[in-house]
């Protein structure tokens, strides 16, 4: 672990180049000037029926201004009125946010202001949801690599316009990383595993290993898909931080529902409507991801029935699909023990296996002061576990209270990095439902972690390549550690992990039994509005008018090994695609 006068040279070294640097990241003013068109929810005037007019209604009202939402609008507002509407705040002054060496303390901030929501899907694995301007973009590990091609002819995007919306996003905000030591070794150590050939640097999904993109810079600062607003037309776009969408509004009175605007709340609690202009090419669009999506779809009364009945919810339209088909990437870990002092490094370097597994690392975020008693997700480091506490037990007083007994712990357990396994496109398939009708609550989804077979099998698969790499002589030499059994590595990461879900004495006997009790997220869930049973593949929701999704509740698989590439793409794709529909050769981009 770092010494004391170690921290504070880095912090020395933070402030310093705080000062000499661009300030994006940090200044106000310099956002403020930036992005003149982001306001608080409370500033916003809601029209009355006497005085709407041209200026305070829009042509596109886009709900959640994530990964998605953001290059959308951006595209959108070149030729049109838009209005986006953001729950959390802006991304620029916040340096849990802005920082990778601060990107664990995002995760483990549960507070009802924190960036990342923080939930228990009913498996029993923590997750997190964005909350925040740029969406998953601000909270995630940062790692930038373009979908399978597989995926691209699967749902239909013409290849032309997909070719011209990926470059407009990496020429904005995407990094080569600065590749760390133990990034090298574990490209060293998947080559030496079979994992080949090695691609070198590319975006390109290609079989073998790779070092890919990142949203960091070379000084290790974040840039989020909310930089992309800059290249809207800051005439003709609005967008609102800290708007709670609470449904959408319909007019009933025609054949089919039409989206007429969005009611949402602002910072200060009081109510407002958002209206849009009277055309019917104008829209509301969902991009709130997929369980915002879903959920809010459900809230204004599209979804199943009898859910909506049960908290007497008006039914608009009756699809038993909406929250269906919920699917999370199982993922699971192999601690790395370290006598070297192991730098932070989070995605750079992905083996791509033909077996139907991802293999990436982690290092160096369980190591600080600060940190070493909170769980992060896929670089946490927590000794003990709650697997003693039945299910039926496991309430968010039981959690603060593990969280209470970890600060005894020993910093020594804390060293090292991950190697981490992900199955690709799970066939096991979960559900999301309303629990209540709070919008700013989380609903209660189940992702039925490896209830399908294959997904078992691949998983076994993946552990056994992961033990391979930790055993590689490239990381016995870089970590200055004794190779260990693979009964010892999996014994260090069954008290490593952390999840709710009860262990097993054989756990380090049976690698199903090891999959299934040490699974968690890389928080790359999708579905709940799936193309044919919710939207249509234009993306418009089917039975009503005039409402749209464009974000990943409409995939049934994940893109490639880390989806946000694609999910900003998406933005892009689809801000283009509707212009060019709506205008033709007026479009003019």
């Amino acid at each position: 672990m770092a010494s004391v006068g170690a921290l504070k040279f880095l912090l020395f070294q933070v402030l310093w180049l705080w000062n000499f640097l661009p300030s994006c990241q940090g200044d106000k003013q310099w956002h403020e000037k930036s992005y003149p068109f982001i306001r608080n929810a409370s500033s916003f005037s809601s029209p009355s029926i006497s005085t709407t007019t041209s200026s305070n209604v829009y042509d596109y009202i886009i709900v959640g201004g994530g990964t998605a939402g953001c290059p959308l609008a951006a595209t959108l507002s070149q030729k049109f009125n838009v209005l986006m509407l953001e729950r959390g705040g802006v991304p620029f002054t916040n340096p849990n946010v802005s920082y990778l060496e601060n990107f664990h303390i995002t995760l483990a901030d549960v507070s009802p202001t924190s960036a990342s929501q923080f939930f228990v899907s009913s498996d029993g694995v923590y997750n997190s949801r964005a909350r925040i301007l740029g969406g998953g973009s601000s909270i995630n590990a940062g790692f930038y690599t373009r979908a399978d091609p597989r995926f691209i002819k699967k749902v239909g995007w013409d290849i032309n316009l997909v070719n011209q919306s990926y470059p407009w996003i990496e020429n904005q905000i995407v990094h080569r990383p600065k590749f760390s030591a133990y990034q090298r070794a574990v490209r060293d150590s998947l080559l030496d595993s079979g994992v080949s050939p090695f691609n070198g640097f590319t975006y390109d999904h290609l079989y073998g290993t790779k070092v890919g993109g990142t949203i960091f810079d070379k000084y290790g600062r974040r840039h989020t898909a909310a930089e992309l607003l800059a290249s809207g037309n800051h005439e003709k776009l609005t967008v609102l931080v800290y708007a709670t969408v609470q449904k959408i509004v319909f007019d009933t009175k025609g054949k089919k529902p039409k989206a007429v605007g969005v009611i949402f709340q602002d910072e200060n609690g009081k109510q407002h409507e958002a209206v849009l202009a009277n055309d019917r090419h104008s829209e509301v669009i969902m991009s709130s991801g997929a369980i915002g999506t879903p959920q809010l779809l459900m809230l204004s009364g599209i979804g199943p029935k009898e859910q909506l009945q049960k908290f007497n919810i008006p039914v608009i339209l009756d699809n038993h699909f909406v929250g269906k088909g919920m699917v999370d990437n199982p993922m699971n870990t192999m601690f790395v023990p370290s006598e070297r002092p192991v730098h932070q490094s989070l995605i750079e370097t992905v083996g791509i296996t033909k077996m139907g597994v991802y293999i990436e690392a982690s290092s160096g975020f369980s190591q600080s002061n600060d940190s070493i008693h909170c769980h992060h997700g896929i670089v946490s480091a927590e000794i003990g576990q709650l697997s003693t506490i039945p299910p039926k037990q496991r309430s968010p007083e039981a959690i603060k209270e593990f969280i209470k007994n970890k600060k005894d712990l020993p910093i020594e357990a804390f060293k090292g990095g991950f190697i981490l396994s992900k199955v690709a496109n799970p066939w096991s398939v979960g559900e999301l439902k309303l629990v209540n009708t709070n919008v700013n609550g989380n609903p209660s989804v189940a992702f039925n972690y490896f209830s399908h077979p294959y997904d078992l099998e691949r998983c076994v698969k993946g552990i056994r390549l992961a033990i391979k790499v930790v055993q590689s002589k490239h990381f016995t030499n870089y970590t200055l550690c004794d190779r260990k059994t693979s009964e010892e590595l999996l014994n260090l990461t069954v008290k490593a992990n952390v999840n709710f879900i009860p262990k097993h004495a054989k756990d380090t006997k049976s690698l199903k039994q090891f999959c299934k009790d040490t699974v968690i997220t890389i928080w790359h869930y999708h579905g709940g509005c799936h193309v044919g049973k919710v939207v249509n593949p234009d993306y418009m929701v089917l039975g009503v008018d005039r409402l749209r999704v464009v974000d990943g509740s409409t995939f049934d698989e994940s893109p490639g090994t880390n989806p946000q590439a694609t999910v900003m793409m998406m933005g892009r794709y689809m801000g283009l695609k509707i212009l060019r529909d709506r205008l033709g050769k007026l479009a003019g981009i």
